[in-house]
């Protein structure tokens, strides 16, 4: 990590809007350096302009666009402090992407797993943290299936968001567990219920939580999301929070009994893997 003087470099995705937007002005207001990556090109320039930070485009739901990514992030920053995979959202029905997976899975998850593995070695080097935006979804609504990854015998909006949460956090586990001896750490953590536009995709009661003016009150603001994923992107690990921890309002919480299983986030590593082809160790 850099010293105290030396501002750190925050790559965040899902960052065109919600709690990455939040985040990004935040940690720029404190001369962090950050890059912004989101899935809309005018929503991302909007926002990166707006700090004077740079800014990338990259659709979740094609992950040949996630690979063009991680290749030019690699050529133009010799070092990278903080990765936060933070794109992700809850869609309407089960769909498949051009990719062959589906996609609440992939963009939730796939996607972040694919550019962490791509950029692993330079986030070594620079002894970086990854940090997952996860959600209390992954206790309330999983009902994950190692052998059922892709909903094709069961499948729910909700149920296929609280699994891809849930695979954030084993997968954040699992980081923790290969690489914390080589100085890469990794942490999860629940943003809270956010006043965002992430469910403009979905149906029923996810849509009209989201959307609805009056039920919009009983949420939590962004720029307090985006203040709890700078914390962990600021913090030291080992000092501020525990790497291959999760966390909501900024300290230690309960989630699903799944996420403390060793075998099944090694097997979600691989599986996982094997999907977006990269090597497994």
């Amino acid at each position: 990590m850099p010293d105290a003087l030396t501002p750190r470099t925050i790559v965040i995705t899902g960052a065109s809007d919600g709690i990455g937007a939040a985040a990004a002005g935040q940690l720029h207001a404190v001369g962090e350096n950050v890059v912004v990556v989101g899935r809309d090109p005018e929503k991302t320039r909007a926002v990166a302009e707006g700090i004077g930070a740079p800014w990338y485009v990259a659709d979740y739901a094609d992950l040949d666009q996630v690979r063009a990514l991680a290749a030019t992030l690699l050529e133009r920053y010799d070092r990278i402090d903080v990765l936060a995979n933070n794109a992700g959202g809850i869609f309407a029905e089960r769909t498949l992407t051009r990719d062959g997976f589906e996609k609440t899975f992939q963009v939730n998850h796939l996607g972040g797993f694919l550019l962490t593995a791509l950029l692993r070695e330079r986030l070594i080097e620079s002894r970086a943290s990854v940090i997952q935006t996860s959600s209390i979804a992954a206790q309330r609504f999983s009902r994950f299936d190692i052998d059922d990854l892709q909903g094709e015998r069961r499948f729910s909006p909700s149920t296929a968001y609280g699994n891809a949460k849930l695979a954030n956090i084993l997968f954040t586990k699992e980081l923790a567990r290969r690489f914390d001896a080589r100085g890469l750490n990794a942490v999860a953590f629940h943003p809270g219920a956010i006043a965002s536009s992430f469910a403009g995709s979905a149906r029923g009661a996810w849509h009209w939580l989201y959307t609805n003016p009056l039920a919009k009150r009983l949420l939590t603001g962004v720029e307090v999301g985006g203040s709890r994923l700078g914390w962990l992107a600021i913090g030291t690990p080992g000092v501020d929070w525990r790497s291959g921890g999760y966390y909501a309002n900024n300290r230690p919480a309960r989630t699903s009994p799944l996420a403390a299983d060793p075998l099944l986030a090694a097997r979600l590593w691989r599986a996982s893997a094997e999907m977006v082809g990269v090597d497994a160790d």
